[in-house]
């Protein structure tokens, strides 16, 4: 196969910009889930800042910390986020499928960052933390939809002068082929 005639491969992009606009989102997305979910239970947007903050300095310093703590906690979210994206970016730019099916890719990749938070990550950081159903599957589909799916659609947006145009129907192709997006 010549290079004319290869399939486009997805190399390059804005690449800083799909990460950190991918972290900014899904950081702000998934804190808002967890403030939205914590507010029923009486705990306050600090409390849960902290409670983040204490996975790293430990829950009574965190508490202790007031305010900087919080900010401790919002700094160390996005820093998750920012390794999240970066994996996945990294990743599309070797495996094609990832943008050109953002999706599905999203939606999967978001229970793949939730097997690795709730199953490696967080009992590392809080050993009493026990799996529960109920916290299990929301933390499933809110990974799916508010981290996954974002951080594919935006490394999708952010590479879509580099994905491969399919022909038209009329033209022998299919309707569901990858399209580029306007």
């Amino acid at each position: 196969m010549t290079p004319s005639t290869a399939e486009p491969r997805i190399e390059k992009s804005d690449g800083f910009s799909a990460i950190a606009w991918a972290t900014l989102v899904a950081g702000v997305l998934d804190i808002s889930s967890a403030f939205a979910l914590a507010y029923p239970k009486g705990v306050g947007p600090v409390r849960v800042l902290q409670g983040v903050a204490a996975g790293l300095i430990g829950r009574e310093s965190a508490v202790k910390g007031g305010l900087l703590t919080a900010g401790l906690g919002w700094v160390i979210h996005l820093f998750i986020a920012f390794i999240v994206a970066s994996v996945f970016y990294i990743a599309s730019r070797k495996i094609g499928f990832l943008t050109r099916r953002a999706i599905i890719s999203g939606l999967l990749y978001g229970v793949v960052v939730y097997g690795v938070m709730y199953w490696i990550v967080m009992p590392l950081a809080y050993p009493v933390v026990h799996p529960s159903l109920s916290r299990d599957a929301t933390a499933v589909c809110v990974h799916m939809i508010l981290i996954g799916l974002p951080i594919a659609l935006i490394v999708r947006w952010f590479s879509r002068s580099q994905l491969p145009v399919s022909p038209k129907p009329s033209e022998g192709g299919s309707t569901l082929d990858p399209q580029p997006l306007p």
